[in-house]
Parts: structure tokens; C-alpha cells; sequence
């Protein structure tokens, strides 16, 4: 297996978007750490991009787990000293959530749980590690039902989704993202919130209207950026979404 030299690690990587992130960013010669709480999942899924000519490797990860999350960072350290790209890739839906006289609160801990406090906690263990590298990259899957301005526009196409939990927890996703940026900023690390549009995921139950091929495309884009990278931005395919 031929390498360019950086790590990448993807989390939720063991099947959907993120799976193809991974196989994506492996065909550019990166080596991937397949994040996933599930190890047989996880292992058959680097074993699968092993197969097809990438360097890859699970690497134990679940984000309701600081115990996990700690592990997997000192893991990374200790076998490669640094990180490159950090692809905050896992979340959650939840069938209680809904319009706010609808969802549960129940719902709402457990998808801010994964969706926000999951992602920052696994941010924060990384982020020694991606300022290590020579240009570290943090690319967080965000949606442009996290888009405050979207959510109050009746002639929005994303107006009609009024899922409280899930919107909210990718508009806090976006305030990680904005506030991450302050604070890298003079570093040549990046932060972005990318939203990949509509892909068919198990999320939304196969029924968006892009493949993960496509869905991809834009989180590999944003971990790939050169020395002219962006940072602090929130964008989709067709350009930059309002905050």
C-alpha cells in the first residue's frame, strides 16, 4: 500500500457516508482509521478497504464513552504521533423528535448527545494531535437543517423539516465549528461544517436523493484543502448555507 504520509480519522466510518468518506480519501493514499463502537463492524470495514488496495484500521470509538474517546487518542498518538484530518462523521436521529410540542425530551439528550457533546468531546481529545500536524484538518458533517435562517424561512426547501433535536444539534454543531476556528486561528488547522446534501443513508431511511458517492465528494474536498484552505465556514454543494 502506497501512502501519502497522513492520517485521517473518520468517525461513524463503518457503513453509509462515512464508509465512503474513508474509502474516498484512502484512494488519495491516506491512511484511515475506521472510528465505530461496533469492532466487528468496524474491523470488517477497514478489512473491505484493506482489500481494495487502501491503508486502513478500526479503530475503537464511541462517542457516549470519554473513556473511548481518551483510548483512541492516546492509540493514534502512539502509532502515529499526530492527526491530519479529523471527519466528525457520526450522528443520530431519533423517532420521538419532532415540532418542539412533539418531541421528547428524551430524544433531545440522546441526539445532543452524540450529535454535539459526542462530536466535541472527540474534537477536543484530537485536537493535540491535529495541531501537530503540518495542516490539520477538521471537516464536521453538518446540515442545513442547522442553518437558524433556513429554519425561519417559509420559502425555504428545508423549511418543512422541523425536527427540534436533530436541527438544533447541528446548529450547535456550527457554533463548535465557528468558536473552533477563533481559536485556531494564526494556526495553519482548519475547521469547516460541511452539509453533504440529501444522501440515502440508514439516517433518513434511504430516502434522500443523492448517493453517498456524491454525498461525499464535499467533506473530501474540505479534508483535502491546500495551503489556500478556509476555515470557519458552513457550506453545502451549491455554495456557502447562512448561518
Amino acid at each position: 500500500m502506497t501512502t501519502d504520509g497522513r492520517i485521517a480519522l473518520i468517525t461513524g466510518a463503518n457503513k453509509g457516508i462515512g464508509y465512503e468518506i474513508a474509502r474516498q480519501l484512502g484512494e488519495k493514499g491516506i491512511t484511515v482509521l475506521i472510528g465505530a463502537r461496533d469492532a466487528d463492524r468496524g474491523r470488517a470495514a477497514a478489512s473491505e478497504l484493506s482489500r481494495s488496495g487502501s491503508a486502513a484500521q478500526h479503530i475503537p470509538l464511541d462517542l457516549h464513552d470519554e473513556d473511548s474517546i481518551l483510548e483512541a487518542a492516546r492509540q493514534i498518538d502512539s502509532e502515529f504521533g499526530r492527526l491530519d484530518i479529523l471527519v466528525n462523521n457520526a450522528g443520530v436521529t431519533d423517532p420521538e423528535d419532532g415540532v418542539p410540542s412533539v418531541a421528547t425530551t428524551g430524544a433531545l439528550r440522546r441526539i445532543m448527545e452524540t450529535n454535539f457533546i459526542g462530536t466535541h468531546a472527540v474534537t477536543k481529545a484530537m485536537l493535540p494531535l491535529i495541531k501537530r500536524a503540518p495542516a490539520g484538518r477538521i471537516v464536521n458533517m453538518s446540515s442545513s437543517l442547522g442553518s437558524l435562517t433556513l429554519n425561519g424561512d417559509p420559502t425555504s426547501t428545508y423549511y418543512s423539516a422541523q425536527l427540534l433535536g436533530y436541527n438544533a444539534s447541528k446548529a450547535a454543531l456550527n457554533m463548535l465549528t465557528v468558536q473552533l476556528s477563533e481559536e485556531l486561528r494564526g494556526t495553519p488547522a482548519t475547521v469547516n461544517s460541511v452539509s453533504p446534501g440529501f444522501v440515502k443513508t440508514d439516517l433518513n431511511g434511504h430516502t434522500g436523493h443523492l448517493s453517498v458517492e456524491e454525498g461525499a465528494r464535499l467533506p473530501v474536498e474540505f479534508a483535502l484543502q491546500g495551503d489556500d484552505a478556509v476555515s470557519g465556514q458552513f457550506v453545502e454543494a451549491g455554495g456557502q448555507t447562512p448561518w
